[in-house]
């Protein structure tokens, strides 16, 4: 049986459990840490990307030697 576009989504009720589910195995004060935790991930994972594409600039690199 083939999905239709719609079924794909996920609605309101979902997204609802969802956040249940995470606030009963985790807890309200949890929640908190955790984001911040995916924040500092994320924000590590851009600045390695940054040194990486300045890796690839001859230019750069020399300066960065001097």
């Amino acid at each position: 049986m083939v999905a239709t576009c719609y079924e794909c989504f996920i609605g309101g009720w979902e997204i609802a459990l969802i956040v249940l589910v995470v606030l009963l195995l985790f807890g309200g004060k949890k929640i908190p840490e955790l984001m911040k935790g995916l924040g500092k991930g994320v924000k590590s994972f851009k600045e390695g990307m940054n040194d990486d594409s300045n890796d690839d600039d001859p230019k750069a690199s020399e300066d960065n030697k001097k």
